[in-house]
């Protein structure tokens, strides 16, 4: 599919920036789950997104992204929005106010609509946690996408919330999660308190994997989702990497895969 061939590219590219053999669209298997998410839609996009800005917030999808929101913007920037007139900032009046004035703060650090862009993906993460039926789809999918030669695993955004939860949960049959020796999230909305408590850990309580597997983190700085931070706040034993993703979409899966932290962590290379 097209997007396995898309993923496929970048981690080539990454491998060739760091001089490590290339593998094949057939070494790559990618669960299509997004799918399932989206309410009857095809696919998450631009068009019939359930989760874009413009389509109005449930009371609860309004609670949990302002709670999430409250645990990523900094006070300062919430100070700097108190004389700003809501009206001029265009976003979606359906929203409550406090959540307004918390992606104005939001923007104060992530100008390029990170705001917007956070309050779509928090409500997308929203839907897998709250859903418990249609998680469990999620995480039946993705498990069967594990194979006996399974040794790496990725998971951007989302995607590395759905893994850890699978990981955790041990619903992955032991001779398909035997030869997993690394878990790679990028862009991990993990940092974000709220989705872990949501997740069933406490306040404080590490992330952990089950046996021996290998974490590393990789997350820029700019990315709207992860707050600009790693987690290695959250576990001692997950290695954080920090990359530079430029400035048009520092969130976006294939700019993260093809960086040299995936590369050294797909072909073993230890650093």
């Amino acid at each position: 599919m097209r997007l396995t061939a898309e993923w496929s590219k970048a981690i080539n590219r990454g491998l060739a920036a760091v001089k490590r053999p290339g593998m094949s669209t057939g070494d790559l298997e990618l669960p299509h789950w997004t799918g399932l998410l989206a309410r009857g839609a095809d696919r998450l996009g631009p068009e019939g997104d359930p989760f874009d800005p413009t389509v109005p917030l449930s009371e609860e999808e309004a609670e949990f992204v302002a709670g999430a929101l409250q645990e990523v913007v900094h006070q300062e920037d919430l100070e700097r929005v108190e004389e700003l007139e809501l009206q001029t900032l265009g976003l979606p009046r359906l929203w409550p106010v406090h959540l307004t004035r918390l992606v104005m703060a939001y923007d104060q650090r992530f100008p390029r609509g990170g705001g917007k862009l956070f309050v779509s993906a928090m409500r997308e993460v929203r839907f897998y946690l709250y859903e418990p039926e249609l998680a469990a789809r999620v995480r039946a999918l993705v498990a069967e996408a594990f194979g006996e030669n399974t040794s790496v695993v990725v998971g951007h955004s989302l995607g590395s919330v759905i893994v850890y939860d699978l990981l955790r949960r041990g619903q992955i049959t032991p001779d398909r999660v035997s030869g997993v020796r690394t878990l790679v999230t990028c862009g991990s909305p993990l940092a974000i308190p709220s989705v872990r408590r949501r997740l069933g850990l406490t306040d404080g309580e590490p992330l952990k994997l089950p046996g021996d597997i290998e974490w590393v983190n990789v997350f820029d700085p700019g990315d709207f989702i992860t707050g600009g931070r790693g987690l290695k706040g959250t576990s001692p034993g997950i290695t954080d990497e920090k990359v530079h993703n430029g400035v048009v979409d520092p969130h976006k899966a294939l700019t993260y895969l093809r960086t040299a932290p995936i590369a050294h962590a797909i072909a073993g290379v230890v650093r």
